[in-house]
């Protein structure tokens, strides 16, 4: 079995692969879709982060790739649709960074409100320009907070814990954290928010969600925050309204386009402003978020490689299986009709294998289930199952002592 990570994914999830008995290669950046083509040749396992792109093309061509690991949250970066018609497993780091992120935006929030990053720029440059012009506390102030997840939600009670107040929109149901203000629109909250924070996910029905109208209704003054996915923004428009002095300051951690590999040039309309905070897709880059990433992660794909456990994944049937306490395991990926489980089982009946553990769970137009048996079929039962017409990816373990023919 080969692992292949990219994109500088800590070095714990490579230490989680070597355990499981995987040959690991490790290269630091992302690649093009020809570069990740080739570079997939029996590569089971692929881990990224979010700058390199899974499309139709290359899951097509890696014909040996079982799971694809996104060592961050967004999985956007990936076909999800076409990862499933192929039975590709595709597993993700929803809560792992979310520390890390909401302390880099609360630091934002404060820099901004004393317009740190023009001081500490002109003391660089041997100006000394002491004055409270454009300076004030957050205490009091309204964050405002689109996007009421797992950073929302963090974010929104230390913004409290700081004396903010806090207002929110998200388009699902969500609960009030302390005491967050639900609000009706977008609309409604541009109007009262000093701060206004993106923290929503990578859907396509979020892109360019801030745009010059949403700039134009934030309070004069107020500033602007995106650490979420930078199709979200409309930098121009951001820039323009900077340099009107309609707002007072931005922090930008995502960009449309960003650069594949350390040390690329950088380009956006929203460099040389005042009081704008640009940094690198650096929300989730701690110490600890990423070798917290690095490790959930590997054990999730580890798990579902060694025993078909797809729990968490984002695009199969959540089933977590029983310990492995078998002679031999089938795992099913199928089309989600009438009559696969019954059909599944009368095969291995008529093998002579008698069902001793079975999960199933089924996810949209399809199903999984993992079957535990007593004895390990012969494999033509096994070739029956997988080229039954509602398969669409069979992986089956033999426990220690047991064998099929």
């Amino acid at each position: 079995m080969k692992a292949l990570l990219l994109e500088n994914v800590h070095p714990v999830a490579r230490e989680a692969f070597a355990r499981n008995g995987f040959e690991v290669e490790v290269r630091p950046g992302s690649l093009n879709e020809a570069e990740l083509i080739e570079a997939l040749s029996g590569v089971c396992v692929l881990g990224i982060r979010s700058n390199t792109k899974v499309t139709r093309a290359v899951l097509d061509a890696a014909a040996e790739l079982r799971a694809i690991g996104c060592f961050c949250i967004g999985t956007n970066q990936v076909d999800l649709t076409h990862a499933t018609e192929l039975g590709v497993g595709v597993f993700n780091a929803p809560f792992s960074n979310t520390r890390s992120v909401v302390e880099l935006v609360l630091a934002e929030v404060l820099a901004l409100a004393r317009r740190l990053p023009e001081k500490t720029q002109r003391m660089h440059d041997g100006i000394w320009d002491k004055s409270a012009k454009g300076s004030y506390e957050t205490r009091g102030r309204t964050l405002g907070i689109v996007g009421y997840g797992n950073i929302g939600t963090q974010l929104s009670n230390v913004a409290e814990a700081i004396g903010m107040r806090v207002a929110f929109f998200d388009t699902a149901d969500r609960l009030a954290h302390g005491n967050a203000r639900r609000m009706g629109s977008l609309d409604e909250l541009l109007e009262v928010a000093d701060v206004v924070s993106i923290h929503v996910d990578g859907r396509p029905g979020n892109a360019g969600l801030f745009g010059p109208e949403q700039f134009a209704k934030m309070k004069p003054g107020a500033v602007f925050i995106n650490a979420s996915r930078g199709m979200v923004v409309d930098d121009q428009a951001l820039r323009e309204h900077i340099l009107s002095g309609h707002l007072s300051g931005a922090a930008i951690d995502v960009f449309p386009v960003e650069p594949k590999a350390q040390g690329d040039l950088f380009e956006s309309p929203l460099r040389g402003l005042d009081n704008v905070i640009l940094t690198p897709h650096v929300g989730g880059s701690t110490a600890e978020a990423q070798e917290e990433i690095g490790t959930f992660v590997a054990t999730k794909l580890t798990g579902y490689i060694a025993t078909g456990a797809t729990s968490l994944s984002v695009n199969l049937p959540e089933v977590a299986p029983a310990p492995r306490d078998y002679a031999f395991r089938v795992a099913v990926l199928h089309r989600n009709v009438p009559g696969v489980l019954a059909s599944i089982n009368n095969t291995l009946a008529q093998a002579g294998a008698n069902v001793v553990g079975q999960s199933l769970a089924t996810r949209g137009e399809h199903g999984y289930v993992v079957t535990d048996t007593d004895v390990a079929p012969a494999m033509k039962t096994i070739q029956s199952l997988r080229q039954a017409a509602e398969a669409v990816r069979l992986e089956a373990w033999y426990a220690e002592g047991s064998a099929g023919s």
